[in-house]
């Protein structure tokens, strides 16, 4: 048993780093789409501070996720792999397609639908964190969207008298830190899911993990308030190499299919966006960095016209946003009644 959580433990790092391969078109596809840094370097910007997150925000979603959806009395491994499954294989295929859903709900659908599977509806703790999750699929974009909108009128106002070529040069740099701020706050919520999928595990097995010694000890985690540094780290890093990748299908998505950027529209729907998560990362609510960062492109490209956002590239995202919690659901509980089969309960 200690070998399986052991492999689990690096199956939920693997979806780490898929989540950062997946979701590196978040950080990076403003930046690239503007052609203020070349791909590889905007890769390596944004796992840098993906990483340097885990010394910056505090592990409230990871808490979220490990004791606020799921009863923890009825997870067994097998509920958290499978859900792991249900995740992962719901973001390659979005990402073979090149569709920027999100894999944050994939990772939440899977986990539900593994559960439910287990022990029916009684699983999910329905309450103040469902309740969040599910509001914030339709919140986050629009928030993003509107604070992508009220920014980009900021800036259009207060550089209307301003000549385009300097506003370029301004806004260059600007995308900058507006890129880094954005990957803190990807890294600051998006790592923190699989932080609370790990602690979830590790306190399911507690009793098996109570009596060891050596570096084992270290897997040993009484409650789910308690998130030692290694699952902390560790998390951070797999998200890190993940965006330092790259998912390049869904940053020609992002970055210029939605609608077409300049630097100043840019560093205005990275912007948002970041604050936008950062918002939702202080209160402990996991989001969709997908979302936010869509719904802030459409903002500020709504600015400029409401005919410069191309609405079926947007209809199309929205409809995969729709239907990732339940289809990565049902992948899980699929696999769930396989691994009961073959592993056992």
């Amino acid at each position: 048993m200690l070998y399986y959580v052991l492999a689990i433990v690096g199956v939920a790092l693997i979806f780490d780093f898929i989540n950062g391969f997946h979701d590196s078109a978040n950080s990076i596809a403003t930046i690239v789409g503007t052609r203020v840094l070349s791909p590889i370097a905007a890769v390596i910007w944004a796992a840098f501070f993906n990483f340097i997150a885990a010394f910056v925000f505090t592990t409230a979603v990871a808490k979220a996720i490990g004791k606020g959806l799921i009863d923890l009395n009825i997870v067994t491994p097998n509920v958290i792999f499978a859900g792991l499954l249900g995740a992962i294989i719901w973001d390659l295929v979005t990402w073979a397609y090149g569709i920027p859903s999100s894999s944050s709900h994939a990772l939440i659908g899977g986990y539900a639908g593994a559960a439910v599977a287990k022990a029916g509806w009684a699983a999910l703790l329905w309450g103040t964190k469902w309740i969040e999750t599910l509001a914030f699929i339709v919140i986050s974009p629009l928030f993003g969207m509107a604070l992508g909108f009220t920014l980009m009128v900021i800036l259009y106002w207060t550089f209307h008298r301003t000549g385009p070529a300097r506003v370029n040069r301004v806004f260059k740099r600007g995308q900058l830190l507006s890129s880094a701020l954005f990957s803190l706050a990807h890294g600051g919520n998006d790592a923190q899911k699989t932080m609370g999928i790990i602690v979830g595990l590790l306190v399911t097995v507690e009793p098996l993990l109570a009596l060891e010694t050596g570096w084992i000890r270290n897997l040993y985690v009484p409650n789910a308030d308690n998130i030692p540094v290694w699952v902390i780290l560790s998390a951070h890093a797999a998200i890190a190499l993940g965006t330092l990748f790259g998912g390049w299908r869904i940053v020609h998505t992002m970055g210029s299919r939605i609608t077409k950027l300049r630097p100043i529209s840019g560093f205005a729907a990275e912007g948002a966006g970041a604050i936008a998560i950062i918002m939702a990362t202080t209160l402990g609510i996991p989001v969709s960095t997908t979302h936010t960062i869509t719904g802030a492109i459409v903002g500020v490209g709504a600015t400029h016209r409401f005919s410069a956002v191309r609405w079926g590239v947007a209809g199309r995202i929205v409809w995969a946003w729709v239907v990732t919690i339940p289809a990565s659901a049902l992948i899980a509980a699929l696999a769930y009644l396989l691994l009961r089969t073959f592993v056992g309960a």
